[in-house]
């Protein structure tokens, strides 16, 4: 599969509602559920049991979990090497925990990202300059990275 397949995959979540927790495409996912089932549609299987988990992450006790479970699995890269199919890890407020991803849709001058959205649903978004100063990682899908 190619990175523009794993942007179309990710497309193919569109309008899925956002349900806290959730995984499953039409029936509601979250940001982190967005890509548990990428990673099943790739790979078959997820990774690893993901343990139950709050809105909020871990930033009261200021702990990296997710940050440090996409360098478990995914290949880090430098953000501005993104590229089409890549996972962008987001700081939602300065200097606060990683606790959103999504992928990029589109690369280059006009870039896009896929992301469950609290409130909303699977959505897919311009890349603004206030979502680029949110973004504190890039990461690619092992066997997609080049």
């Amino acid at each position: 599969m190619s990175r523009a397949k794993i942007a179309q995959h990710a497309r193919a979540w569109i309008g899925t509602p956002y349900v806290h927790q959730a995984s499953c495409k039409g029936a509601g996912t979250d940001c982190l559920g967005l890509l548990r089932g990428l990673w099943r549609e790739l790979y078959g299987t997820e990774p690893e049991l993901v343990p139950a988990y709050t809105p909020d992450w871990s930033e009261p006790q200021r702990e990296e979990r997710l940050f440090f479970a996409a360098k478990r699995h995914l290949l880090q890269k430098p953000i501005a090497e993104m590229d089409q199919g890549d996972v962008l890890l987001f700081r939602m407020r300065k200097n606060g925990v990683a606790k959103h991803l999504g992928v990029v849709g589109q690369a280059g001058a006009a870039p896009t990202f896929i992301h469950a959205y609290s409130g909303h649903s699977v959505v897919e978004n311009a890349l603004t300059l206030p979502w680029c100063r949110r973004v504190a990682a890039c990461f690619s899908f092992p066997d997609y990275g080049g």
